[in-house]
């Protein structure tokens, strides 16, 4: 794949056109660079940003920091999924719809080189991955499932986003230090449905098929295991899992009513930086607002402020800790633009040269609610349709409206449709767009300039010291073709097609390797020698072969 040019790296290049002040933390103070923290806010775009600062009626975190503007499109589209946009982020490279961490088999973007047939799914390694190599401290944070396309990305290597088991399974088995999210249902296997009620998250839905309980897994690799913010909380553990809900976490503007629970997300990422800092060697973390994409896709406007101003807070404590530190570089960015959102619609066409601010932000003031916490609230027989429409910021509703919503067969889009219409905003789409979008970037050897996503997968790796195409070498290095050469017989084993094994066989050798774990089990029938190694490596299956890196393969005489 291209490697786009150091010139987007430097720390030196500024834009004209952004005057905000920033405070300069040169390079040259830097005597070992440690830290990275990544932070992005899933599926928003520029204008959402701007009606967000609007609503606060103040200067965000994030603009003291604003450096750029990131390329977003995928290898084979002008709008990408979340997932290539996730591998691009992490890998430096650019790949294809709903592909994690792997490389594309279709490429069609301009500029872009093709793959060769035979490296099409080949996993290639991310920043997290890195870092860890480089005895650095990781985290991983999400307000979604934390198998979810992003922070997947950003962790584990699949075909498909959609293989919660296998991204949940090598999360684990990758041993990140911190991992707070949503997404406890990936955990536990179909038989422990009932487990959930103990565990105070209501009903288990996708549950493990393999019959895995990865909670006895984090219980054996001594994390501490929370569920609730005061747990998070108060918690001295240098190994924390985080699942606070079944799957996404709530809307940060819902959290109060339907959640109190759960932490929000400048909480997770302030208990994962004192937490992680302790590491000598320094640390990465990332961080993701999930769902201001969700809101996007769903045009809710409320929604999509609401968790913008929440990951807003987050780079804030970021920025925080970086400007105290000085040996940390802070990244924050979208990874796609989604609804089309803009301040004026139809209605503004011929007026929108006086219509105040006001016009705007006061109707979307008198929400208290997020379309989905809204909902929430509504009674089967919707005897409360009145009062949930309050919640959104529907109040004092004519006759006309509240028929459309009483005849309404998605009352949530005929709700999301209104409060937009009161306020003037417009959408053109439910799904993503292809804009530019925003970069924020601060601390040493910050990233400036209109660069491509692959950009900054590439400015982190040479932050922390190492080469992305020399660590994907190291780590993922085709089983079969290895272990051939090696003069074994080698054999994919799907008898159990949800936990496959690589089998590599030579005289009195036996070597298994399964699926998304670290491990090995080496056996010698004529010593009568068997022995499990365990590595700081996963193993990756693609569906074609399966994936093992150096260290594992040197083990195997």
């Amino acid at each position: 794949m291209k490697k786009y040019a150091s010139l987007f790296l430097a720390s030196t290049i500024a834009l004209s056109a952004v005057s905000i002040p920033q405070q300069e933390v040169q390079a040259a103070e830097v005597a070992k660079p440690k830290n990275v923290i990544m932070l992005v806010m899933d599926g928003s775009s520029n204008n959402a940003v701007t009606l967000a600062r609007w609503y606060k009626g103040e200067k965000l975190a994030m603009d003291e920091i604003l450096t750029g503007a990131v390329r977003t499109y995928s290898a084979e589209s002008a709008i990408t999924d979340s997932a290539p946009a996730a591998t691009a982020l992490a890998t430096g490279h650019k790949s294809n719809d709903k592909y994690i961490g792997v490389l594309p088999s279709v490429v069609n973007s301009p500029g872009l080189e093709q793959v060769a047939e035979e490296d099409a799914f080949k996993p290639v390694a991310n920043v997290l991955e890195g870092a860890k190599q480089q005895g650095k401290a990781t985290g991983l944070i999400s307000t979604s499932e934390i198998q979810h396309a992003t922070p997947a990305g950003f962790s584990a290597h699949a075909k498909n986003r959609s293989q919660y088991d296998d991204i949940a399974e090598q999360q684990v088995y990758q041993n990140i230090d911190v991992v707070l999210g949503g997404g406890y249902d990936s955990l536990v296997p179909g038989e422990l449905e009932q487990a959930s009620a103990a565990f105070k998250l209501g009903s288990v839905k996708n549950v493990r098929k393999d019959g895995e309980n990865l909670l006895d897994v984090l219980k054996d690799k001594n994390y501490a295991f929370v569920q609730t913010r005061d747990e998070l909380l108060n918690t001295n553990a240098s190994k924390i899992w985080g699942s606070f809900a079944p799957s996404a976490l709530a809307y940060d503007f819902d959290r109060a009513t339907t959640k109190p629970s759960e932490p929000t997300l400048a909480e997770m990422t302030n208990k994962a930086i004192d937490t992680l800092k302790k590491d000598e060697d320094g640390f990465f973390l990332f961080v993701e607002g999930s769902k201001v994409d969700w809101a996007a896709h769903a045009n809710d406007t409320i929604g999509m402020i609401s968790d913008i101003l929440s990951f807003d807070d987050a780079v804030k404590e970021a920025v925080e800790f970086a400007k105290e530190d000085g040996n940390t570089l802070v990244i924050a960015v979208t990874d796609h633009g989604n609804s089309g959102i803009t301040m004026g619609n139809l209605n503004t066409s011929g007026t929108y040269s006086s219509i105040p601010v006001s016009a705007y932000i006061d109707p979307l003031k008198k929400a208290t609610m997020t379309i989905e916490g809204a909902l929430s609230q509504l009674k089967e027989d919707r005897s409360n349709l009145a009062e949930v429409a309050a919640l959104y910021g529907l109040d004092e509703l004519t006759e006309e409206e509240l028929a459309i919503l009483q005849n309404a067969e998605n009352l949530g889009n005929a709700m999301v449709k209104m409060l937009a219409n009161r306020a003037n905003i417009g959408y053109t789409t439910g799904g993503h767009t292809g804009d530019d979008v925003f970069l924020y970037s601060f601390g040493p050897s910050k990233v400036a300039g209109l660069v491509e996503n692959t950009d900054l997968a590439h400015a982190m790796a040479e932050f922390m010291g190492f080469d992305l195409a020399t660590l994907t070498d190291e780590l993922y290095v085709p089983a079969t073709k290895a272990l051939t050469e090696k003069g074994f017989t080698t054999k994919i084993d799907l008898t159990d097609k949800e936990n496959p094994v690589f089998i590599a066989q030579k005289a009195d050798v036996t070597v298994k390797i399964p699926v998304n774990k670290n491990t090995m089990i080496y056996e010698n029938t004529a010593t009568n020698n068997k022995k499990t190694h365990t590595f700081d490596t996963i193993n990756v299956y693609n569906g074609a072969d399966f994936y093992i890196s150096q260290k594992l393969l040197q083990e195997i005489k």
